[in-house]
């Protein structure tokens, strides 16, 4: 009877295991991922980056507030599609509201991130793999909208203020962490 119990217990375990949703990847795809991840988002941030410097050498910050305002999210839908992956830009400081932490997983990849300031790869329950990579900020440019009080100008604070009522990508130095890519790499599969 025991072994009968037992029997039953151990086929139950391996039908779940194997109706599992989840394939754990092996090291090469994790590398593989990683790779991939990385670079999508190093390939982004130039995109952004270049067009954020045109925008400042253009009208100055300012112009920059209200080009990013208009671009940035075309600007990443754009590289997503080139590489049929979803691209977004998260943090828990977001100056745009739909760059909000607002799922468990993203939350948990957030703290990782803190903690150790280095991309990896993760994939939830349901299969879905997903590459994260800290962004931090790396140019002294980018304190002038991002920075503390003595660093905005009044006029480029006073457009954050009108394009992003609810701001909270400000008080940061160069190097710090201002957010994470996060790119879902089942979409490219």
């Amino acid at each position: 009877m025991v072994r009968s119990i037992a029997f039953l217990f151990i086929i139950f375990v391996l039908s779940a295991c194997t109706n599992a949703k989840q394939e754990l990847m092996s090291e090469e795809d994790r590398l593989s991922y990683m790779h991939l991840g990385d670079s999508i988002s190093t390939d982004l941030q130039k995109v952004l980056m270049g067009e954020v410097a045109g925008a400042i050498q253009k009208g100055g910050t300012d112009y920059a507030v209200d080009f990013c305002h208009v671009s940035a999210t075309p600007l990443t839908d754009s590289v997503s599609s080139r590489y049929k992956v979803f691209i977004q830009r998260l943090s828990d400081k977001n100056r745009n509201p739909k760059n909000a932490i607002t799922t468990q997983i993203d939350s948990l990849a957030w703290e990782k991130i803190n903690l150790e300031k280095a991309s990896f790869v993760e994939q939830d329950i349901d299969g879905e793999i997903y590459y994260y990579k800290p962004i931090l900020l790396a140019m002294s440019t980018c304190v002038k909208c991002h920075g503390g009080v003595d660093d905005i100008s009044a006029s480029t604070q006073k457009i954050i203020n009108e394009k992003y009522p609810d701001d909270k990508a400000v008080g940061y130095k160069t190097g710090d962490l201002r957010g994470m890519w996060k790119v879902n790499i089942t979409k490219s599969l």
